[in-house]
């Protein structure tokens, strides 16, 4: 490792190869913490490469938990967190009310990194068992059309590293990482990420794989549709930015789309708009994000038959049937 350090302090950059065995080291716990928090730190400090992020992505990958859910033409919706912006849970949200439409969603997700609510911390406290039992998440599929991928039980690699980050709280490159490695590998993925920087990573990363895409950042800081202002969109085809009133819709003030200061506080929210019950903002901010994750299923779909699609699916209740079935009600 003090030769990959003095490399990296020497403004060198590691190659796909390289990256990838340091990731295996690191998980085989080759290094010690002192070695582990330096190399964190190095990326802090300038941005992660798509060779070094490719190799990263390629060791989790090789390392994680195999499950194929490929009989499913699935897609995984979710963000890298890191936003600090602490809204309701708009990707997991948005994941039920594609389910709701009859789509195959297989979520990847974790416990919260910024807000108080993460796709763990909710669907653990609503009930859900999680498992890396390849049956029973295909049965969740074929059931209810969604299931759950909860990254720890599929990275174990990821223990190694864990009181590290914990320690130097804050953000490192794994928390780039997290929508990159879902152990099913979807054939379809609309992700949000935290900055722009990324959002260009990402993109130029995902060009290079056979997935059918989508890449999100909010300009004002969200890592999903917020509504609060315009927002990249970034495709294999194209990169765009759209304004809320492009698709019709008014921007929204942040305060609106808060999502309470505690997991409990967090889920009165999410129960609220599964059973029809959210405000206008909230639910335009779903629909949007599932209308999204829609045209990327199929593109020939405009956003306005996409938008209806997903409020048939939210307002009919069919996401809060999901859910229920999800759970096994």
């Amino acid at each position: 490792m003090k030769k990959i350090l003095n490399s990296l302090f020497a403004h060198e950059t590691l190659s796909r190869e390289a990256a990838k065995q340091v990731l295996l080291d690191i998980a085989a716990e080759r290094y010690n913490d002192a070695h582990l928090a330096s190399f964190l730190t190095v990326f802090r400090m300038r941005p992660v490469t798509v060779a070094e992020l490719s190799g990263f992505r390629d060791a989790l990958l090789e390392l994680a938990v195999k499950i194929d859910l490929s009989d499913f033409n699935t897609i995984d919706l979710c963000g890298t967190g890191g936003d600090e912006k602490n809204t309701f849970n708009i990707s997991t949200l948005t994941s039920f009310v594609v389910a709701g439409t009859g789509n195959k969603v297989a979520k990847h997700g974790n416990y919260s990194v910024s807000s108080a609510s993460g796709s763990s911390n909710m669907l653990e406290y609503l009930g859900y068992q999680f498992t890396n039992e390849e049956a029973v998440l295909k049965a969740q599929l074929d059931k209810a059309n969604i299931c759950f991928l909860h990254a720890p039980l599929f990275h174990p690699a990821m223990k190694a590293v864990g009181p590290v980050r914990k320690s130097l709280g804050m953000k490192t490159f794994f928390n780039m990482l997290g929508p990159l490695v879902n152990p099913s590998q979807p054939q379809n993925q609309l992700v949000g990420v935290y900055n722009l920087e990324v959002a260009r990573t990402y993109n130029y990363l995902l060009q290079k794989t056979a997935l059918n895409y989508g890449v999100l950042y909010a300009l004002d800081g969200y890592d999903e549709i917020s509504l609060t202002g315009p927002f990249k969109l970034f495709t294999k085809q194209a990169e765009q930015t759209v304004h809320p009133s492009d698709l019709g819709l008014q921007t929204l003030d942040p305060s609106a789309i808060f999502g309470g200061n505690s997991v409990p506080e967090a889920a009165l929210i999410f129960k609220r708009i599964l059973e029809g019950k959210g405000t206008e903002a909230q639910n335009n901010v779903v629909l949007t994000n599932a209308a999204f994750a829609l045209k990327i299923l199929d593109a020939t779909k405009s956003f306005e038959t996409a938008y209806q699609e997903a409020k048939d699916a939210l307002l009919g209740l069919k996401a809060q049937k999901s859910l229920e079935l999800l759970l096994g009600n």
